[in-house]
Formats: C-alpha cells, sequence, structure tokens
C-alpha cells in the first residue's frame, strides 16, 4: 500500500450529501477482484451518458478537476452496501483524500486500508473548503498527516482528528497483509518451534 505523508494538490468540490458506494462505483462493475482499472468507471453514472459520452457539467469532467487528488464532499460520505471496490475505485483514479463532515464507518475503515485518508471535520469548516476547491486548478490545498492539518489555498489552516493506529499504518504504507508481514520473524520463530515441539503435526 502507497504511504501516505503529505499531499499538495487540486481539490474537486462535491457539494451533494449520502454519496453512496453505488454511486462512488455502480454494482455491474463490481465482478473483478482487481484493485486496478476501476478508476475508469468511478461516478460513472454521474460522468457518462448512456451512450458513454461524458457528462460536461460533472466536475470530475472539468477541465480544471480532471486531475483531482482531492474531494470535498457533504455529509455522509460512502453511505450504502459495504463495497471495497468504492475506495479501490477512488485510489485507482487518483484521489488520496476525501473530507467530508460525516463518513459511512466501513467505508472509512476501508479507505485506511487501501490507502486514502478519510477527513472528517465540522460542517462550517467543509464549507469554507468547498469553496476553496471551487476556486479551480490554481488553487491547491494541502494536506499534513503528520501534523493533522488542512491548508487552503490562501494558507488558512483547519486541524482534523485521526485514530493513533490509523495514521500510524497509513504513514508507513501498512495493510492488514503489511501489518502481519512486519512480524514475519515472529511468525516464522513460532512455527519452527512449533515444529520442534509438536513434529506430528
Amino acid at each position: 500500500m502507497d504511504k501516505f505523508n503529505t499531499l499538495t494538490g487540486i481539490a474537486a468540490p462535491m457539494p451533494l450529501v449520502n454519496i453512496d458506494t453505488d454511486m462512488i462505483i455502480p454494482k455491474q462493475f463490481l465482478k473483478t477482484i482487481k484493485r486496478s482499472g476501476l478508476g475508469a468507471n468511478l461516478f460513472d453514472e454521474m460522468r457518462f451518458d448512456r451512450q458513454g459520452n461524458e457528462i460536461a457539467d460533472f466536475v470530475l469532467n472539468q477541465e480544471a478537476y480532471r486531475n483531482a487528488e482531492i474531494i470535498v464532499a457533504g455529509e455522509n460520505f460512502g453511505c450504502g452496501s459495504s463495497r471495497e471496490h468504492a475506495p479501490w475505485a477512488i485510489k485507482d483514479f487518483g484521489i488520496r483524500c476525501v473530507i467530508a463532515p460525516s463518513f459511512a464507518d466501513i467505508f472509512y475503515n476501508n479507505c485506511f486500508k487501501n490507502g486514502i485518508l478519510p477527513i472528517a471535520l465540522p460542517q462550517e469548516v467543509v464549507d469554507v473548503l468547498m469553496k476553496d476547491a471551487e476556486k479551480g486548478a490554481n488553487a491547491r490545498m494541502s494536506i499534513d498527516l503528520e501534523a493533522q492539518t488542512v491548508t487552503t489555498s490562501d494558507g488558512e489552516v483547519f486541524t482534523f482528528e485521526v485514530d493513533a493506529f490509523k495514521k500510524h499504518c497509513l504513514m508507513e504504507g501498512l495493510d492488514d497483509i503489511g501489518l502481519t508481514m512486519a512480524k514475519a520473524d515472529s511468525i516464522d520463530s513460532f512455527e519452527a518451534q512449533a515444529s520442534l515441539a509438536r513434529p506430528w503435526v
């Protein structure tokens, strides 16, 4: 998993509430178990019409936001079914951070396991960040996970809370498999001792 320490990039404003996982990645794209390739269908039903043409007024189709790495959204982001394909699609598109007043619990936890930083901030702060994001590609927002700060293009700084263990894992690039492999020496030692003690197993 990619490490997350700092990020400075374009933030796309999505002032919608209850953006659910089916909006993020529709059900017809859930057949794959690969984490790559899903970015092409991120927000598919909002990005494209039935003929596959881009819908011009959707934010990620606008030239200023095609390379966005941050999303600023409304409350309850990631609600709905608990499909891990949702953070896979977000990450594959190039989004590394989502800022919203609140998140669905399962989606929130899945983000950390896939190299994405979800930041929950009060609505009045999100409103400020939303306006900053609306400035377009010339306005770069900065995220510092170590300091736990979000800085607007004008230099206004807001702090956010994050679980210490989740923060550690994201900064070190450790998903569940990575956490297990970090203890590989201890696991090998245990298995060697167990084989000596119980050779019949």
